[in-house]
């Protein structure tokens, strides 16, 4: 089986030029009431404002339009309803994008959004337009292009993805270095006969990983850990590592490749690993 457990990760890498980074819904909302939380939202700014005036060039592919428009629909919870969601997401994609604009603005930064759907991004023309619009604002160094799905009009991650698949589709289109998926959790882990569990800190095989998950998803989230493995899976055959990490855990974007915090590692497939995968 090739994974690797230890419980912690000490790795550090090479720091990369242009960085992908995901943020889950259950890292952007109150556990307890699903709301906004504005304080969070803050603090990851501000961690990504830090990489961004060092001369790093960072995405943001965020969740959360539902759940900040959970309070002006009148709902206490997510609903099961998919018109319901997307009418959420139309409320809550402009209180999502206004604390990211504020969040960034006290660090002399801007946000722009950018909404897609993976049709825009399996049409070649659209993807051209896509990828030419998002280079020149990186090439600006002064703006964070904030990227989630138009939930009014596409539905796939508002059921099972949660953005990771879209996450992995955008390094790919970015040409990233790294992507960094936040979730919850520090990573994947793996349950030991003892019961007890510990943290995998490096997958290489994919079908392994996979056998580990068990299917668990936050009240307000619709992806869980399946989903990010696949996502996962997509950007390393394409060249891009990734690190699966405690968005909670402040730092975690950091220890990416400084080390410091616990997260799961999956390096980039080599050529020969992309072909023991798919057979």
């Amino acid at each position: 089986m090739r994974i690797r457990s230890s419980g912690k990760n000490t790795h550090r890498a090479a720091a990369p030029r242009r960085v992908v980074i995901k943020f889950g819904t259950g890292i952007l909302t109150r556990p307890e009431t699903g709301r906004l939380d504005a304080a969070q939202i803050r603090r990851l700014a501000d961690e990504v404002a830090e990489l961004v005036l060092s001369g790093r060039q960072c995405v943001i592919v965020s969740s959360g339009a539902v759940g900040a428009g959970l309070p002006a629909m009148g709902f206490d919870s997510r609903p099961n309803d998919l018109t319901a969601k997307q009418a959420c997401a139309a409320v809550g994609q402009s209180l999502l994008m206004r604390g990211y604009q504020n969040a960034f603005l006290r660090r002399g930064l801007h946000a722009a959004q950018i909404l897609l759907t993976h049709q825009d991004l399996d049409s070649r023309k659209r993807r051209a337009n896509a990828q030419a619009t998002l280079e020149r604002l990186l090439a600006t160094g002064r703006i964070v292009p904030v990227i989630n799905e138009n939930d009014v009009v596409a539905v796939e991650e508002l059921r099972f993805g949660d953005n990771d698949e879209l996450s992995a589709e955008v390094a790919v289109l970015a040409s990233a270095d790294l992507l960094v998926i936040l979730t919850s959790v520090d990573g994947l882990y793996e349950t030991l006969p003892s019961g007890a569990t510990r943290l995998v800190t490096e997958i290489r095989d994919f079908r392994a990983a996979l056998a580990l998950i068990k299917n668990e998803t936050g009240i307000l989230s619709t992806g869980g850990m399946r989903t990010k493995i696949l996502a996962a899976q997509k950007a390393a055959e394409s060249g891009i590592r990734v690190v699966i990490a405690n968005g909670r855990r402040p730092g975690s974007i950091l220890a990416a490749w400084e080390g410091g915090a616990p997260f799961t590692d999956v390096p980039p497939l080599l050529a020969r690993e992309k072909a023991t995968t798919s057979k």
